[in-house]
C-alpha cells in the first residue's frame, strides 16, 4: 500500500508543482501556485489565479490593514495561511450600484452600523456579504483565496504565474 503524506504549503515554505499532461495539449492548461503568487504581490494586491467566465478567484497578500472596500455582490474569502481581521460594516446609505462587478476600494472611513468582525485562521471560510463594507487586517503577512466577480482592481499576471511550456 503506498502512503502518502500531506504537506500544508504557506507563504514561508511551498513547493511549486505542475501539471503533467498526458495526451492533450499543454497550452490547453495553466498552472499557478498560491503561495508563489502572494509572496511576490504587493500588500491587498487582488491577483487573478482562475477564471471562469466573468467568476474569478484572486490571491491577496494580506499585510497590514487593507482600505475599506464595499462589494455589490456576495464574496467569499478563504484565509489558506496566517491570520486575518476582517471587519464589517453596513452602510448609512448604498454605497456601491448593484450591477457593478468586483469590490470597490473606498476613501477614507464609511459611515455605519459596525456588525462585528471575522477572526479567520488557516482553512477558515468568511462571507462578505453583498452591499456591505469590509476591511482586513493581519499582524503578519497571510494569504487570502477570494471568490468574487472580477472588477476594476483584479491583477491578471497569466503570463507571470501560469506554467510554461
Amino acid at each position: 500500500m503506498t502512503k502518502y503524506k500531506t504537506i500544508f504549503a504557506g507563504l514561508d515554505g511551498y513547493e511549486k508543482g505542475g501539471v503533467e499532461v498526458i495526451n492533450d495539449d499543454p497550452k490547453n492548461y495553466v498552472f499557478s501556485n498560491i503561495f508563489e503568487v502572494a509572496s511576490k504581490a504587493k500588500p491587498w494586491e487582488k491577483v487573478a489565479v482562475a477564471k471562469n467566465q466573468e467568476y474569478v478567484l484572486e490571491v491577496i497578500r494580506a499585510e497590514g490593514t487593507s482600505s475599506w472596500r464595499v462589494t455589490p455582490h456576495d464574496e467569499f474569502a478563504m484565509v489558506v495561511d496566517g491570520e486575518v481581521v476582517i471587519d464589517l460594516l453596513d452602510p448609512e446609505h448604498p454605497l456601491v450600484d448593484p450591477s457593478a462587478s468586483g469590490s470597490i476600494a473606498l476613501s477614507g472611513e464609511p459611515k455605519g452600523t459596525v456588525m462585528g468582525k471575522v477572526i479567520a485562521r488557516r482553512g477558515h471560510l468568511a462571507l462578505l456579504p453583498a452591499g456591505r463594507c469590509y476591511r482586513m487586517r493581519a499582524e503578519k503577512p497571510s494569504v487570502v483565496l477570494l471568490q468574487t466577480v472580477s472588477g476594476p482592481d483584479t491583477v491578471e499576471r497569466w503570463s507571470e504565474i501560469c506554467q510554461k511550456y
